[in-house]
């Protein structure tokens, strides 16, 4: 009876595990990361260097590689408070892996503290010929240590940009203790985000045009530690450092 019961048991944790991610029925995986090896897979990833100030008035500096490590399967990015200066890591796939439509999905634990500011998410390729907003902005995950325990998933585009009203939130209470999966589903007609496979936000205009449509294009996958800014600041917790963002793996799925 002993051993029926804690076969039950790792059956009903099984169940549930499935249910934390979102369905990928009628999808196939196309690309997936999960960060094994010690370095970073830079045929599928950048390093982007950026002094402080490049964007929403961040106080970072984003360092080559110097604050992002891979370890026992994990991707580690690391904020920093040393030398007098703020540091951390951005890396991204632009111009080496590249999608439009589908399922994109990590599965990631969250730093803790004032003035953090982790996000995974995805800019348009075109970015460089055409400019933000007009590339689109595909925010999958955002969090600012301010608002502790809630999930930002936000749309980015002409006609609704910075302050834009196409935004959804989700409370979630363990964040920096256990990991989570947050996730996107992108269609020619819609797009829903998703954390733990539940929806959070919809956006689906019924008539579409470049000022809230630029989402026919290919786009590349971001992820990033920021500090302070316009929106993760004005107050920094220097005592929180290093905070990290852990990811165990990226996927994406596509019909």
């Amino acid at each position: 009876m002993k051993h029926t019961k804690e076969f039950f048991t790792v059956i009903l944790f099984l169940l549930t595990l499935n249910l934390l991610a979102q369905s990928t029925k009628g999808y196939k995986l196309v690309w997936q990361d999960n960060f094994n090896g010690n370095k970073l897979d830079t045929t599928s990833w950048n390093n982007q260097v950026a002094k402080p100030g490049w964007v929403n008035n961040e106080l970072q500096r984003y360092t080559n590689g110097e604050n992002v490590k891979q370890k026992d399967g994990k991707l580690y990015i690391e904020a920093r408070n040393e030398n007098g200066e703020y540091t951390s890591g951005r890396i991204n796939t632009q111009g080496k892996r590249t999608f439009t439509y589908g399922i994109v999905e990590m599965k990631a634990k969250l730093p803790k503290g004032t003035g953090t500011w982790p996000a995974l998410w995805m800019l348009g390729q075109n970015i460089k010929e055409v400019g933000w907003p007009e590339c689109g902005e595909l925010d999958i995950m955002e969090h600012v240590g301010k608002q502790p325990g809630f999930i930002h998933c936000t749309i980015h585009n002409p006609s609704g940009y910075g302050a834009t009203p196409y935004t959804g939130v989700i409370e979630v209470k363990d964040l920096f203790e256990k990991f989570h999966i947050y996730s996107m589903e992108w269609t020619k007609d819609f797009i829903t985000f998703y954390v733990d496979g539940k929806s959070v936000y919809h956006y689906q205009p019924e008539i579409k045009n470049k000022n809230n449509w630029p989402f026919d294009k290919p786009f590349f996958l971001i992820f990033n530690v920021a500090v302070g800014g316009d929106w993760g600041g004005p107050i920094v917790d220097k005592g929180c450092f290093p905070a990290i963002m852990e990811v165990d793996w990226v996927k994406v799925y596509q019909k």
